[in-house]
């Protein structure tokens, strides 16, 4: 019978926190990042759009390890945030939302680059004739336009989010009822021989990860059926 312990089920909620937390982090700074990426032009651009993309090519653990070093207590923003307000990244919730953050931001801001793309500048060039400042263009113009792709991004975020592994387990470790999302908690399971367990993390992850894949589908084909009218 299938069934989730107490434990299991802090794990599927504390991945859906951290989920949650991985878009609210990634979210301005990806619309940020794809605006300058997709409207700018400037010395350099390949080398940040590379940086930006990294975490999807080097391994987690590498992502994981840079971050262990910025954030902890005597890296440079790690230290800044203890020292100033009180604040413990490493071995937290915290440091898993923001691994998962960094190793997601490349997908949301793909999404969300090719929405900034695919807007008709000639609506925002209108706008401004008529006398609407840059930032009037962008609330009500070019915002409404490529809301179909954050909502992409955001669904990419956030399911790559429930999957991370590599990036989180250095950051945060794997402490039951703190920082063990379900990833972790299938890997300590298989470690510990509990086959059947982590069969029930697994079907839980999975069903997650298909419920997203629909929304992420069905997301496309309502943007694209927009785009032909």
């Amino acid at each position: 019978m299938f069934t989730l312990s107490p434990v299991e089920i802090e794990a599927l909620l504390l991945s859906l926190r951290v989920a949650a937390w991985c878009v609210l982090l990634s979210l301005p700074f990806g619309i940020l990042v794809a605006w300058v990426l997709s409207r700018r032009q400037f010395f350099g651009q390949v080398i940040f759009d590379g940086l930006i993309h990294l975490p999807l090519v080097i391994p987690p653990v590498v992502v994981g390890y840079l971050l262990l070093v910025l954030f902890g207590k005597q890296g440079p923003i790690g230290g800044f945030l203890s020292d100033a307000f009180g604040i413990s990244v490493i071995f937290t919730w915290k440091g898993a939302a923001i691994a998962s953050a960094v190793m997601a931001f490349p997908l949301m801001v793909r999404a969300i680059r090719l929405s900034f793309d695919m807007v008709d500048r000639g609506l925002e060039q209108a706008a401004a004739t008529l006398g609407a400042s840059p930032f009037r263009v962008f609330f009500t113009i070019t915002l409404p336009l490529i809301a179909p792709g954050i909502l992409v991004g955001v669904i990419l975020a956030f399911a790559r989010s429930l999957g991370e592994f590599g990036a989180t387990i250095v950051v945060a470790g794997n402490i039951p009822g703190r920082t063990q999302t379900i990833p972790l908690a299938i890997y300590s399971k298989v470690q510990l021989g509990k086959d059947s367990e982590a069969l029930n993390l697994i079907i839980v992850s999975t069903a997650l990860a298909i419920i997203t894949l629909i929304i992420h589908h069905w997301l496309i084909i309502r943007g694209s059926r927009k785009s032909q009218r």
